[in-house]
Order: C-alpha cells, then sequence, then structure tokens
C-alpha cells in the first residue's frame, strides 16, 4: 500500500499538543514551571479560536490542566514522559483511497539522552490512532516528526544528524532511510541538509531537528532560516545550508525558490548562541500560527513575510521565548491531523 504526507497547508480536522508534565524540560523553579505551563496553554488557546484542538494530560496534571485550559479544548488522560507533541506523536498520512492513517515512528527520546525519558512515549502514537479511529502505519525507523518536512508533492527534507544518528538508527544508510520515508510518506525525493542550528546541539537538544532550518509552504518554495550576524555559529551553517538548496531540485525537477526568513536579533541567552527562528510556525486551516520574541521589528518582518508564503491565513504572533528556552517553538509542540482526502 502507499502512503502519501500532505503538506501542512492541506485542510485539517484538528491539532494534537500535550500538557506539561513537571521534569527537567519544565523548569527547575515554581517560576519556571509556571512560566511553561501558561506558554503550552498559550499556543493551545490561540489555535483553539480557529479549529480544535486534543490535549493529552498526564494524570498528575489534569487538575492544572482543567484550570488553565478552556472547556473547548478536549482532554484526554494519559501518562507520558515529555511533552513535544510533533516528536513521539503520529505523522498522520493518506491512503490510496484518501482515508487517514497514522504513522508511528520509533520514538527513543532524542538519541536516548540521560535526561529524558521515552517508555511512557513509545506507544503515544497507537494511542492517539486509536481516539481518531485511524490504522497505523508501523515504522522500525527512528524518527520524530520535527525531524522531516514535505511538501506534499513528493520531496522531504531529512537531516544527516538526525535519521543517521548512530544513537538513532546505527544499521541505516541514507538509502534505507529513504525507502522507509518513501513507503510511509510516499516521498520520492530526499533532500538531505548536514546538519541543524548550533543550539540543537546542547544538552536539551534534538541534534538536528529540520523543523527551525526550512519549511516548503509551497511546492517549490523554500522559507529558509537566515542568521545575518557572522559573530553567530549558524551564519557559516545557514550560509552553507542556502547554497545546498539553491542547486537542488525537488521532486518534480524543479528549482527551489528560496525566501529568506530573517533571525531575530538577539543573539545570546544565559547558555550560549540561541537558536530562535521564525520557521518554527504551525500552519492551521485558517491561520499561521508564528513564534514571537518580544522585538517588534523582527516579529513584524517575520509575520509579513509567512503572510506573503501562505496567503489567505491569518498571521498571529505568540511569545515563543518559553518554549525556546526548554528546547523547541510552536511547530515542536503541537501536530496536525490533516482530514480525510475524497478519493
Amino acid at each position: 500500500m502507499t502512503w502519501h504526507m500532505p503538506a501542512e497547508t492541506a485542510p485539517q480536522d484538528r491539532i494534537w499538543m500535550a500538557f506539561p508534565r513537571e521534569g527537567q524540560t519544565l523548569g527547575e523553579t515554581s517560576a519556571e514551571r509556571d512560566a511553561g505551563y501558561a506558554a503550552w496553554a498559550h499556543v493551545a488557546s490561540t489555535i483553539a479560536g480557529f479549529q480544535p484542538v486534543s490535549m493529552i494530560v498526564d494524570p498528575t496534571e489534569m487538575a492544572r490542566a482543567k484550570r488553565m485550559l478552556s472547556s473547548e479544548i478536549t482532554l484526554h488522560e494519559r501518562t507520558i514522559d515529555d511533552f513535544w507533541m510533533r516528536d513521539p506523536g503520529p505523522t498522520f498520512v493518506h491512503g490510496p483511497d484518501g482515508a487517514l492513517a497514522a504513522v508511528d515512528w520509533v520514538f527513543n527520546g532524542w538519541g536516548g539522552g540521560d535526561w529524558t525519558a521515552s517508555g511512557n512515549d513509545r506507544d503515544l502514537a497507537r494511542f492517539i490512532a486509536d481516539l481518531t479511529g485511524v490504522p497505523v502505519v508501523p515504522s522500525l525507523l527512528v524518527n520524530e516528526g520535527g525531524g522531516i518536512h514535505v511538501d506534499g508533492e513528493g520531496t522531504v527534507l531529512l537531516t544527516e544528524t538526525v535519521q543517521l544518528d548512530p544513537d538513532r538508527n546505527p544499521n541505516l544508510d541514507r538509502g534505507r532511510v529513504a525507502e522507509e520515508i518513501a513507503r510511509t510518506l510516499g516521498a520520492t525525493k530526499a533532500i538531505w541538509l548536514p546538519r541543524g542550528l548550533e543550539r540543537d546541539y546542547d544538552t536539551f537538544g534534538t541534534r538536528g531537528h529540520v523543523d527551525i532550518v526550512a519549511c516548503m509552504p509551497s511546492p517549490g518554495v523554500i522559507l529558509l532560516h537566515d542568521q545575518r550576524d557572522p559573530s553567530h555559529p549558524d551564519h557559516a551553517v545557514m550560509q552553507g545550508i542556502r547554497a545546498q538548496l539553491a542547486a537542488e531540485t525537488d521532486a518534480k525537477g524543479r528549482s527551489f525558490e528560496i525566501i529568506d526568513l530573517p533571525a531575530p536579533e538577539t543573539l545570546t541567552d544565559a547558555h550560549g548562541p540561541v537558536d530562535w527562528s521564525y520557521v518554527n510556525h504551525l500552519v492551521i486551516n485558517d491561520a499561521v500560527i508564528a513564534c514571537a520574541f518580544n522585538e517588534p521589528r523582527a516579529d513584524t518582518q517575520a509575520q509579513e513575510i509567512l503572510a506573503a508564503a501562505y496567503p489567505g491565513r491569518q498571521v498571529i504572533g505568540v511569545d515563543a521565548t518559553e518554549l525556546f528556552a526548554r528546547g523547541g517553538g510552536v511547530h515542536c509542540i503541537t501536530q496536525q491531523q490533516p482530514k480525510p482526502r475524497a478519493s
């Protein structure tokens, strides 16, 4: 059977999220934890103003979730470890008849760092598939939703330090990964980026997720993170990636139109160079939920670029500083469930 992952701009039924629970990622102090809870809740309420949101909630956090989330958000109780839904959650695909299915990647906590546990998240995709009443597409590939991006027409962006990570898939090479991606997502052209942003290789990083580097808002077009300050390590990283993509073609043989998405002006925080990125946005039916960083000039510029890339959708900025302080952005904490496609 041939499966096909639609573009993120395809019509959606709902967005899936997971409510934060206490642990290293959320924060060490009560103030840090409260800021994390508030950030997740704000993203959820913003999305819920447009379309349904379903939230997985650990039993230890159900009372707090009920207090902080509006009644229009559907809550599902289940024990979880982490709350970055894009990664342990399902990747939804269409079958040949247009019916929906859910790819269940192997999730091992972004390569199995000692700071994370993944045992309670490994069956999360199946749990959500059961809730939505769709079949599971099993895969033995260790992968995460933030490590892939498709255009819906056969092109997928991957990163060598993610899918070829020896702590993820020690026995696989490019060819075998591409075969499995083709089987599960219907992507016939894999474009391998050499790496991700510098901060993503720190302790709490994913080792190179593509969803803060590049995305394809429409076939033949790439929105690309653009770090313009030569003092930031991602300046050189992105120069190399931009040169590579300028020479690439997609699954249909088209050269890419590259749209630069300038990084915020902030370069560092207490832990070193930041990986703040406007690429990490969520596309929903009538809007784009964009990361904002309390930088009016840069935030406005990014939202104008996103509005042009996604015509007909309202662009709404949400403060993502607390999300990135914990290792990701708006795209990382969400997962879209597309509508079935008419056969």
